[in-house]
């Protein structure tokens, strides 16, 4: 076995920078969407991809796929957003083995009400800090990175989810 290739101290520091950036990010996103909207973060990514698909709906393959989770564990958030009435889910008329998420008229009105607080939260962490060059110069990077973790994946905006 090698010995690891160890971070140097600059690696070390953005390592850390980003690890923490991150977390601090995605509990910020929380906190604001769970006192406005009195819903999870993944929640409202979910209501969001929906919104932005053909008809407002998707396979549940398609949709753990976009949010990035697993079957199990998107099938629960799903019954929670039917128990909310803002999801339906129904069988594929072609394939009966495939069930479709459907974003409804409720779950849509939630999520434009959830909408203005939480672009505004997004803009205030995490584009007010950087200048219009910083920001395209982090897309670039993560965009790279995303390329590196899921290399069969199309980029986020030519799918539309970005």
């Amino acid at each position: 076995m090698t010995d690891p290739r160890w971070l140097d101290a600059d690696e070390q520091e953005t390592w850390r920078a980003f690890l923490w950036t991150s977390r601090l990010l995605n509990e910020a996103l929380d906190r604001q969407l769970q006192r406005d909207s009195g819903m999870p973060h993944t929640y409202y990514m979910i209501l969001a991809m929906l919104s932005e698909s053909p008809g407002r709906a998707r396979t549940m393959t398609e949709l753990a796929e976009i949010v990035h989770s697993s079957p199990s564990r998107l099938s629960h958030a799903v019954n929670r957003l039917e128990e909310a009435g803002w999801v339906r889910r129904t069988k594929n008329g072609a394939d009966r083995r495939t069930t479709v998420a459907e974003l409804t008229d409720a779950g849509f009105a939630v999520l434009a009400e959830a909408a203005p607080g939480h672009v505004a939260e997004v803009r205030r962490h995490l584009f007010d800090p950087l200048t219009r060059e910083q920001m395209l110069e982090f897309r670039e990077t993560l965009h790279a990175l995303l390329a590196s973790l899921d290399p069969d994946r199309e980029a986020p905006c030519a799918r539309g989810e970005g």
